[in-house]
């Protein structure tokens, strides 16, 4: 089942309703989040992020994700008509500006419409074996360049040429040359004991997952810095991580430079952390 609009309909007998901005003109955003323990895991930072993606495109949120508690509530009716509602899901919500037109919508601002599917949830937290810089593809600082959605097409090129050059992971640059973030997740790297991770100036998504372990190294007193790096200060490192929704991963190896991220004894103690703030 997947809930659109509000209203559940099953997968195999839905269609949408065209014309659609978002898949004309990539009109909208979307957040992957997961649900476990009857509850959306960094739901205070997802909705943070949906409220900043909104205000970016003038684009209203519904009354239905409006809120932490109608996030939520909405989300949990969706999660309840799954086969097995009591595993942790994968959700997927999709927001587009309603109507039709060209590039400038021509109805006034009215509230997104919304799909909302999920999937069982399977965490990914073994290591990244083997990563290393993005040759073909490079990040772009843009108003919506923090959210999930508008920069899809850049994802979808990085994906290739990991797979094409036979890596686990591939590490984004910005069109100066920062360090911007992985594929599909933030990336961040420990030295001398303090975490260092890319600002949003080198054109990366705003991740959910980096904002609660943020937290977390605040609680250990672990200093956090967020700045625009060059490749050789993550080569320098003493461990390297990957992080998204669906786990946090350390990275072995960047450009056939080994790091001893596994066994890093402040990286074991963030993770922890991070574990525990997740309740």
């Amino acid at each position: 089942m997947l809930l659109y609009n509000g209203q559940l309909h099953p997968e195999s007998a839905f269609a949408l309703p065209l014309p659609n901005r978002g898949l004309q003109f990539n009109d909208g955003f979307f957040e992957t989040l997961v649900w476990a323990d009857g509850a959306v895991r960094y739901s205070p930072q997802h909705l943070a992020r949906m409220q900043r993606a909104a205000a970016a495109l003038a684009l209203p949120l519904p009354p239905a994700l409006v809120t932490l508690g109608a996030l939520t509530a909405t989300l949990a009716r969706l999660v309840a008509a799954q086969l097995q509602p009591t595993q942790p899901q994968r959700l997927r919500l999709q927001l587009w500006r309603p109507g039709g037109g060209l590039y400038a919508p021509p109805e006034p601002a009215a509230p997104a419409e919304w799909l909302a599917t999920a999937r069982p949830f399977e965490a990914r937290t073994a290591p990244v074996v083997r990563a290393g810089f993005g040759t073909t593809v490079r990040t772009q600082l843009s108003p919506v360049s923090f959210c999930k959605g508008p920069n899809a097409l850049l994802y979808v090129l990085a994906a290739r040429e990991r797979e094409q050059r036979g890596l686990d992971e591939l590490l984004l640059l910005s069109a100066a040359g920062h360090v911007a973030e992985a594929g599909a997740a933030a990336v961040g790297w420990v030295r001398n004991g303090a975490v260092y991770v890319p600002a949003e100036a080198a054109g990366g998504v705003s991740s959910v997952r980096l904002a609660h372990l943020r937290d977390a190294a605040v609680q250990l007193g672990v200093a956090w810095h967020e700045g625009l790096y060059e490749p050789d200060a993550l080569l320098a490192a003493e461990a390297v991580f990957t992080a998204n929704v669906a786990g946090l991963r350390p990275v072995l190896a960047v450009q056939g430079q080994s790091f001893e991220s596994a066994k890093h004894p402040l990286l074991q103690q963030l993770l922890a952390a991070d574990a525990g703030l997740m309740g």
